[in-house]
């Protein structure tokens, strides 16, 4: 059994077969967050891109667990220079195997900077993640606009697709509901939405676009509650 728990905004954890991996894991300082970034301990941290609202608490919960960090080249050899000793620098196409599954990485239409002390650092380029993990096949999309594309990526056989739908920053709602008709997905979850004042919508609205559009499932997922795959 595979579970996925939303941790608010673009985070989550999967975990099945006595493994922890956690996305994108902005806790600290993430208005929505159900847990703080000591109370988990992934072996294996997925990365997207490099926003500080996706970066999150990723150096801390690394150097304590010593959990393995993959992420595109960029980013990944900024990890390193923070003291990551775990940090996997990859790229769009290559498939990264860790503790229990592996992650290939995809292309996302977006930015990718880490802010430090008023210095934008860790330059590169965003990615999504298809994830293969307890016996599943999950996709992030991390943060992105709609692309044709993905109906590639759809050929991947997913189980469940990962969208952001907050629009502002990145597709919303209407794009996202067509991204789950490119992607073929049985399934989907919402995130990237509510965090913040110019990302405000209605989960619930999706769901019936979703639905009424696809034969796709749309699980809403409140911050803390998790879904069985």
């Amino acid at each position: 059994m595979t579970t996925l728990t939303y941790l608010g905004h673009a985070a989550f954890l999967l975990e099945a077969d006595g493994k922890v991996v956690a996305i994108d894991p902005f806790l600290t300082g993430n208005p929505t967050a159900t847990r703080a970034a000591a109370d988990i301990s992934p072996q294996t941290i997925l990365l997207t891109h490099a926003h500080n609202d996706h970066v999150g608490d990723t150096v801390e919960i690394a150097k304590r667990t010593g959990a393995a960090v993959i992420s595109t080249f960029e980013l990944g050899e900024w990890l390193t220079s923070q003291g990551v000793s775990g940090a996997i620098p990859a790229n769009h196409g290559g498939t990264v195997a860790f503790d229990g599954g592996t992650v290939k990485l995809t292309p996302a239409w977006h930015t990718s900077s880490y802010e430090q002390g008023g210095t934008f650092v860790a330059p590169g380029i965003p990615a999504g993640l298809v994830v293969r993990f307890g016996g599943h096949t999950i996709y992030f999309a991390g943060d992105t606009c709609l692309f044709g594309d993905m109906r590639l990526i759809g050929e991947e056989g997913l189980d469940l697709a990962v969208l952001p739908i907050g629009d502002h920053f990145t597709m919303g709602p209407a794009d996202a509901a067509r991204a789950v008709e490119f992607l073929n997905t049985p399934a989907v979850v919402p995130c990237h939405y509510n965090t913040f004042p110019q990302i405000q919508q209605d989960p619930q609205a999706f769901k019936q676009m979703v639905e009424a559009r696809t034969s796709a499932r749309c699980v809403v997922l409140a911050p803390g509650a998790a879904h069985e795959l």
